[in-house]
């Protein structure tokens, strides 16, 4: 009864959400469907028949989540996914309501959701309880939890990377009891984040779990940058505490590292080389994890490249709007990316929107952690947002040169091609100034 309560209101406003043009209904569904049911995403969970699969992470989850759906569905498999973005667990919890009858049932192979990551230790909780009326017809459904990185992401909510870390370290050894539906558990990390491989490495090492972590990383040695990033987030093993070294980095702490105390190293990975559909060294680890993750559930190569060919980016994430470009910069690794590729593909005309709002984080001084020193000076940037003059000052001290608009409008209002890399909820004006709407 409490199940279909919580299903029929959760849809009730949903359709009013969208009736009313309040947005795409994509987290006050199963936010009003958690008020009566908690425990509601773990009656959903046992219900799909191949598996689940979670993507976590500070950057890359919604693009990687999209590569893994589109993949799926190419084979003809039907998939639930959270494609607005609402990566917390009322979020979930609004997909799964979207996707279900009226009775709370779901008809679908996979579940394919991206999760945030101070959210994932809560998820892992939830999916652990059994709570479904409905039975499964598969045992042993497969969980994939797929760790993309960590990185320096609105620091007043959820502080330094290392207490992340911590809260992942402390939910991951209590994956070996409770939902016997949804197990064997499958860890996909990135061998080239320190922390998230030791993670990956600690948890698929203890018993009860069949299969170890399985890894994703680049080869690529002309893709060491010669100076570090101002961005570098973790610079000591979580093992050991020990210094580390690195034979050559990515970007950020990513690269072929090692520690000088206890020797704990970077895994080689399962996958390496892969051509990605969208550009950017970001999206190259992107597309690899979602590689891997096909591979793992059988789906050959061959599928696999066919899958990628047409995929588009998620909105706000490369996604191509008028004559404009939309990069989502929220942190500063985010940021060195976004610039970094935009300027690879030639881009003479920047706007950059920095807002403060609480999908972005109140605390903008991150700032002064991006590169913007990289941009040449022939380039033109404009600068708008909620902290249009806390921007357009660290670009002074850069030695840049900007136009500032108070108006994010006029900001807009320009002619030839341009890049707008902005903050989140800034993405989300630019789509509905451009689009007419802000999600999907």
């Amino acid at each position: 009864m409490c199940l279909n309560l919580a299903i029929f209101l959760g849809k009730i406003i949903s359709f009013i959400s969208k009736r009313l043009s309040f947005g795409a209904g994509a987290t006050w569904p199963g936010e009003a469907a958690l008020r009566i049911n908690p425990h509601i995403l773990s009656s959903f969970a046992s219900q799909f028949r191949k598996g689940i699969i979670l993507v976590a992470g500070t950057n890359g989850k919604t693009t990687t989540a999209s590569m893994i759906k589109t993949i799926l569905e190419a084979q003809g498999l039907s998939v639930v996914h959270n494609a607005s973005g609402a990566n917390l667990t009322n979020g979930i919890v609004s997909a799964c309501i979207g996707q279900a009858n009226w009775l709370g049932k779901i008809d679908a192979d996979w579940g394919v959701f991206e999760v945030d990551e101070n959210s994932l230790p809560i998820v892992l909780a939830e999916l652990k309880i059994q709570n479904s009326k409905f039975k499964t017809t598969t045992k042993n459904l497969k969980f994939i939890i797929v760790l993309l990185n960590l990185f320096r992401d609105q620091l007043d909510r959820y502080g330094e990377v290392d207490v992340i870390a911590q809260k992942w370290q402390r939910a991951f050894p209590r994956l070996d009891t409770g939902n016997q539906a949804i197990k064997p558990y499958q860890f996909i990390a990135n061998a080239d984040d320190p922390l998230v491989a030791h993670l990956g490495e600690a948890a698929s090492s203890r018993p009860g779990l069949e299969a170890r972590a399985l890894y994703f990383g680049l080869n690529d040695p002309k893709r060491f940058v010669k100076a570090v990033d101002h961005a570098t987030d973790s610079i000591f093993c979580l093992n050991c505490g020990g210094r580390l070294s690195y034979e050559g980095m990515y970007y950020s702490h990513i690269g072929i590292w090692y520690c000088t105390k206890c020797k704990e190293k970077r895994p080689i990975p399962d996958v390496s080389d892969w051509k990605s559909p969208l550009p950017g060294l970001y999206n190259q680890y992107n597309t690899l994890a979602a590689v891997l993750v096909a591979q793992t559930i059988g789906i050959s190569d061959k599928k696999i490249t066919e899958s990628l060919v047409s995929f588009a980016p998620a909105f706000g994430r490369q996604e191509h709007i008028g004559n404009a470009y939309i990069f989502l910069s929220k942190n500063p690794t985010g940021f060195n990316q976004s610039l970094r590729t935009v300027l690879e593909l030639g881009s003479k005309k920047l706007l950059l929107v920095l807002n403060d709002r609480i999908p972005d984080g109140r605390d903008v001084s991150w700032i002064w952690d991006v590169d913007f020193e990289m941009i040449p000076k022939d380039v033109s940037v404009r600068v708008s947002g909620d902290r249009v003059y806390d921007l357009a000052l660290r670009l002074k001290y850069a030695g840049i040169k900007t136009t500032l608009y108070e108006n994010l409008e006029d900001a807009l209002a320009t002619t030839g091609s341009f890049y707008v890399l902005p903050t989140y909820s800034a993405m989300l004006e630019v789509r509905k100034i451009l689009k007419g709407k802000k999600i999907l």
